[in-house]
C-alpha cells in the first residue's frame, strides 16, 4: 500500500440499528488492491453487520461506500456482485453433490446453442480459473463433499474470482480446518494478494488475523475501537482491544476506544 494508492472499498460513518439497538455505530473502515484486512471482535461487536451492509444483505441508515473512488449505492447483493464485491460464507454455500465446475456456474450455467449444458465449456472455465488459483488442484470430476476443507475453499474463490470479483468478504476461512487445509488457505490468500484482490477477513481468531492480515480492525459494542499494521501491534495488545476497548499508543483509534489504565491481565484474572 502506498500514500497516493486509492482504496478499493472506503467506508465512512456507517450506522445500522434493529429495534432501537445500534448494531454498527459510526464506523469507517478501508481496504487497499493486494490488502488483508481483519476484522475481530466478540459476537455482537458489529463486524459481521457492517460486511453484511457492503455485501448488500442489510441496508445501512447512515455513511457512505466509496469503490474506487466513486460513491455507490448498494441495496441488495446483485449491487455488490456488479460492483465485484463477493462473500465466502463459512459455510461455503457449496452443492456438495455436484463437481466443482457445476459449483462454479451455479446459478449461472453456461449453454449450448441448443439450449444444453454445455458441460465442456463449464469445465475448461473451471479449470482455467483453478489454475490460476490453485494449480495443485486436479479433483474436477469428484463431487465438493468428497474435498478436503482447503479444496472447498478454493471452489468458493474460483467461483468468486470467475465472475470477477476484486473485493472478498471471508467469513471465519480457516474454521474448523486442521493445520494442513489453514496452510492451504493462507497460500490461497497470498495468490489472491498478488493478483491485487483486497479481502475483509472476519475472524474470532487472533491467531489467524495476525497470520492472514495486513492490517487488524477491532470493534465493540458496534464501534470500531482502533485500526492498526498487525506489525505494530502484538496479541495481547489486540486482547486489550477486543475486552476492554483499549488503545495502545502505537494504535489509531476510533470513536469506541475508551481511556482506562485497567491491564488485560487484570480483566482475565478477574481482578478488573
Amino acid at each position: 500500500m502506498t500514500d497516493n494508492q486509492q482504496p478499493l472499498v472506503d467506508m465512512r460513518n456507517i450506522s445500522i440499528s434493529f429495534g432501537g439497538i445500534r448494531a454498527v455505530d459510526d464506523v469507517s473502515i478501508d481496504l487497499y488492491p493486494g490488502e488483508v484486512v481483519g476484522l475481530l471482535g466478540h459476537n455482537g461487536a458489529g463486524k459481521s453487520t457492517l460486511i453484511k451492509i457492503l455485501s448488500g444483505a442489510y441496508p445501512m441508515d447512515a455513511g457512505d461506500i466509496f469503490v474506487d473512488g466513486e460513491p455507490v449505492t448498494i441495496n441488495n447483493p446483485r449491487d455488490a456482485k456488479d460492483l465485484g464485491i463477493e462473500t465466502i460464507y463459512q459455510t461455503l454455500a457449496l452443492a456438495d453433490n455436484v463437481d466443482a465446475a457445476a459449483n462454479l456456474f451455479l446459478g449461472r450455467e453456461l449453454q449450448t446453442r441448443w439450449g444444453t449444458l454445455d458441460d465442456a465449456a463449464m469445465e475448461s472455465a473451471c479449470r482455467q480459473v483453478m489454475g490460476r488459483l490453485n494449480p495443485n488442484f486436479q479433483r474436477f470430476k469428484d463431487p465438493v463433499k468428497s474435498l478436503s476443507g482447503g479444496q472447498r475453499q478454493s471452489v468458493a474463490i474460483a467461483r468468486a474470482l470467475y465472475f470477477n470479483a476484486r473485493i472478498l468478504i471471508m467469513d471465519e476461512p480457516t474454521a474448523a480446518l486442521g493445520p494442513q487445509e489453514t496452510a492451504q488457505v493462507a497460500e490461497l490468500i497470498r495468490h489472491l494478494k498478488s493478483e491485487g484482490i483486497g479481502i475483509f477477513l472476519i475472524s474470532h481468531d487472533i491467531h489467524d488475523v495476525f497470520d492472514l492480515s495486513d492490517r487488524v480492525n477491532v470493534m465493540k459494542n458496534g464501534k470500531l475501537v482502533g485500526s492498526a499494521p498487525v506489525d505494530v501491534v502484538t496479541k495481547d495488545e489486540v486482547l486489550g482491544m477486543i475486552i476492554l476497548g483499549k488503545c495502545p499508543p502505537q494504535v489509531r483509534p476510533g470513536p469506541g476506544a475508551v481511556a482506562t489504565d485497567t491491564s488485560v491481565e487484570a480483566v482475565v484474572s478477574g481482578g478488573g
